[in-house]
């Protein structure tokens, strides 16, 4: 049986990128029961990629109720429907056998990474008192994408003068407007610049100096979409609610090694649960941005443990 349930998490503060703000967190939680064994995952449906907390549950529920993983990758595109049903049923696989996913895999026993924190597009008096906030924190995510940038920049510095900065436009620059704040990101240290101009409409990228690494989100989604990112970008943000789940974000995993890219991985705001397998992809890779729950005012039970050593591999009663 596949069930399919909506829920809200509130957040912490209002959230605000290039695109707009929200207040809560909205997500669709599957469970895949089977022989009274149950697996859960969890996706957040993305307007930017047309979908809707609707539309995601009306392409679940095309599903038959005995399809495997090897079935559901044909099934489903990628996207939020396809991530949620997937790690499902990792989830239930695990429980079933009594082994972690991990084991499953035949990888090591996951460890702790360093993630960013990600402040919200404000005013830059307020960026820079958050900044102040979570200095102590080792990498900040900053969200920009506005003609009014540098100031934001400049004061997000000031208020964590010693934290690595990494930097996300959302598709919100031209190539011009990249190619004049570039300076600038080096001057104040920033380590990483995430799509900095719109998916589809970046192939200046691979003309203008890219003086600071430039990593591809909004324009990488599975393994399909990396012969149009060659000589544009340096990193790929691999997103679970992209790739469709574990098994494509594994194997995307793979593939951006061997073709010399450098990895990010990612993750829409949302609760524990979508986070927790996202850890086992995140195990080396050069930046980690798994903070959704740390923006939240709440979540699940038996939630991720975030500490000085970073986010933690999941608890079994929380997944896998």
């Amino acid at each position: 049986m596949i069930t399919v349930t909506p829920e809200s998490f509130r957040l912490a503060e209002v959230f605000t990128i290039s695109r707009g703000s929200r207040t809560e967190s909205r997500v669709l939680t599957v469970t895949v029961t089977r022989e009274g064994i149950s697996g859960r995952g969890e996706c957040v449906p993305y307007a930017r990629y047309g979908e809707t907390l609707e539309s995601v549950a009306d392409q679940i529920a095309t599903l038959p109720e005995n399809l495997t993983r090897a079935d559901l990758q044909t099934l489903l595109p990628a996207g939020a429907a396809r991530n949620a049903v997937d790690c499902a049923l990792w989830d239930l696989e695990a429980k079933d056998s009594g082994k972690r996913v991990w084991q499953l895999l035949g990888l090591p026993a996951p460890q702790p990474q360093v993630t960013a924190f990600t402040l919200s597009l404000d005013a830059p008096e307020k960026m820079r008192a958050a900044a102040a906030r979570n200095a102590h924190r080792p990498l900040l995510k900053i969200k920009l994408g506005t003609p009014d940038d540098m100031a934001r920049l400049e004061a997000v510095r000031a208020g964590a003068p010693a934290t690595r900065i990494i930097v996300d436009a959302n598709e919100g620059w031209t190539a011009d407007i990249y190619t004049e704040l570039a300076p600038h990101l080096l001057r104040l240290g920033v380590a990483l610049v995430e799509q900095p101009l719109p998916a589809g409409q970046d192939e200046l990228l691979a003309e203008i100096a890219r003086p600071l690494p430039v990593c591809a989100d909004e324009a990488c989604h599975d393994r399909h979409s990396l012969p149009a990112l060659k000589g544009k970008y340096d990193v790929i943000n691999i997103k679970l609610d992209k790739t469709g789940g574990l098994t494509e974000a594994l194997a995307l995993r793979e593939a951006a090694l061997a073709e010399g890219y450098g990895l990010m991985v990612g993750c829409m705001v949302g609760s524990s649960l979508a986070m927790a397998p996202a850890t086992l992809v995140a195990q080396g890779a050069a930046y980690v941005d798994l903070d959704g729950p740390l923006l939240l005012a709440e979540d699940r039970e038996q939630p991720l443990v975030f500490d000085e050593a970073g986010i933690h591999p999941p608890s079994a009663e929380l997944w896998g």
